[in-house]
């Protein structure tokens, strides 16, 4: 066997699933099937042993999912990347897979080219997820980000709005932030309310805080 070929192990628990992705990968000249596994442990133990550049592994694969074994594979040290192959929607595992360590994610409807695409990306060290999935991968960082939501309302604000907030949290008052602006005390009050309805601050210290962890303020 050539030194150059992508050594892949299959991961699924139905043999015929299986024999339809050893005969796609098997017709590629860069690619050679080296075993297969029924289950997540056996695809653990497959790939320790054998040292494959790529896992293919379905998600749900029994007892031990396709998340754990990749966790497992991670844990062991074991250089094999995993591409999950799954009927399970991308927007409900894409992000979660990824967290776990997986290095692409493809759902079982993908053209035959587009997962010796992806077996390739993945055998490179580069991960591969489909062009369709870079909203949902954008969607799910952003709910980790515990600044997003923050970021979400400020921008909710006027630019007068703004100023208004970043005055306050340096700690100028309604008549000196109404000199700085060029409006009334009356004025910067009523944008004052404006931002209460929007962002929900109401003491100054509450402006301080949020403008600290948007950084619009040095601590």
């Amino acid at each position: 066997m050539s030194d150059d070929l992508i050594r892949v192990i299959l991961a699924d628990d139905h043999s015929v699933v299986r024999a339809g992705l050893k005969a796609v990968l098997g017709a590629a000249k860069d690619m050679h099937v080296v075993g297969e596994a029924s289950s997540g442990p056996e695809a653990v133990a497959l790939a320790e042993r054998l040292k494959p550049h790529v896992v293919v592994m379905d998600l749900s694969i029994g007892e031990m999912d396709g998340g754990q074994a990749t966790k497992l594979l991670i844990e062991k040290g074991i250089p094999s990347r995993v591409l999950i192959l799954t009927m399970h929607p991308e927007e409900e595992f894409l992000v979660p897979m990824l967290e776990a360590g997986a290095s692409g994610f493809l759902p079982k409807t993908v053209p035959d080219r587009e997962l010796l695409d992806a077996v390739r990306t993945v055998a490179r060290g580069e991960v591969y997820v489909r062009a369709e999935a870079a909203r949902i991968l954008a969607k799910g960082y952003q709910r980790k980000d515990p600044m997003h939501e923050d970021r979400t309302r400020y921008e909710k604000l006027t630019e007068r709005e703004r100023d208004v907030l970043r005055l306050t949290a340096q700690g100028y008052s309604a008549p000196e932030i109404g000199g700085r602006l060029f409006i009334s005390p009356k004025t910067v009050d009523t944008y004052k309310q404006r931002i209460q309805d929007k962002l929900g601050l109401s003491h100054r210290h509450e402006y301080v805080q949020f403008a600290l962890r948007l950084g619009l303020l040095h601590a």
